[in-house]
């Protein structure tokens, strides 16, 4: 396993989430609602909304049989609301032309209605154990502040180079896990790196906005070696990244 994911898999086990409702179900239905729903929403939003989904559409062929209006109505100050009518016509989709089953390679899923590649490999790895490389947004911010990708990421030569970067360092096992920890450090990182800036904008002096400052500080003296990671850290995705458990210098020296 290459060095930058193992410590990823510890730190995901370590201080990494758990115990999230779609964390204890390999059913790829659930695993889809969670995904959809986590797009541009952060975790403590979508739980509730979650939990009452899936009561109410405890499957695809539910799903697929109901209203759009009673839909919408579930999904209802989650905001985003493309995803709840992408998220019903994917699931008429997946009942009229896979029998109710949702597909099982990276491919197939990718043809769902508003599923693009990366959460159609996070849905293959967590539900059907498939070894898939994802890149959604904060992932890209973590693997571009580590290796010193320069260049923003929406850019098809940035992204692609991301894609390969991904594509190299997944592991051979525990990709679950990897998988896992990708998601909640790009998550963690990217709010912890919101939070320091405004407690300075705000003028405090608090002890919560010190230590951010302290740990932001640390994060961006890291990866130190080679122009291309100075160069990254002056760049749209080179701000300084806030590590929970703070191995942000091993992490990042991993991939030097």
């Amino acid at each position: 396993m290459p060095a930058f994911a193992s410590l990823l898999v510890a730190w995901q086990r370590r201080h990494g989430r758990q115990g999230l409702p779609w964390q204890d179900t390999r059913d790829p239905y659930r695993i889809w609602v969670s995904e959809v729903m986590l797009q541009q929403t952060q975790v403590a939003a979508v739980i509730p909304y979650y939990q009452r989904f899936v009561s109410r559409f405890p499957d695809v062929r539910a799903l697929a049989a109901a209203h759009e209006d009673e839909v919408l109505r579930l999904w209802s100050g989650l905001g985003y609301y493309a995803r709840a009518r992408n998220l019903h016509r994917a699931a008429r989709k997946v009942v009229s032309e896979y029998g109710g089953r949702f597909p099982d390679s990276v491919e197939e899923i990718e043809e769902v209605p508003g599923v693009g590649r990366s959460s159609a490999a996070a849905i293959a790895t967590f539900a059907f154990g498939r070894r898939a490389a994802i890149l959604d947004g904060n992932v890209k911010r973590v693997l571009a502040r580590c290796y010193g990708v320069d260049g923003w990421p929406g850019e098809r030569e940035v992204e692609a180079k991301l894609w390969r970067l991904a594509q190299r360092l997944l592991p051979k096992d525990d990709v679950r896990v990897y998988t896992q920890a990708l998601m909640d450090l790009g998550a963690a990182t990217l709010h912890g790196a919101a939070r320091e800036p405004r407690a300075r904008a705000a003028g405090t002096a608090t002890k919560e906005g010190r230590s951010a400052e302290k740990r932001h500080l640390a994060a961006a003296a890291a990866p130190a070696a080679g122009s291309a990671r100075t160069q990254a850290r002056r760049g749209a995705l080179g701000r300084s990244l806030d590590f929970p458990g703070g191995e942000q210098r091993e992490i990042c020296r991993a991939s030097s």
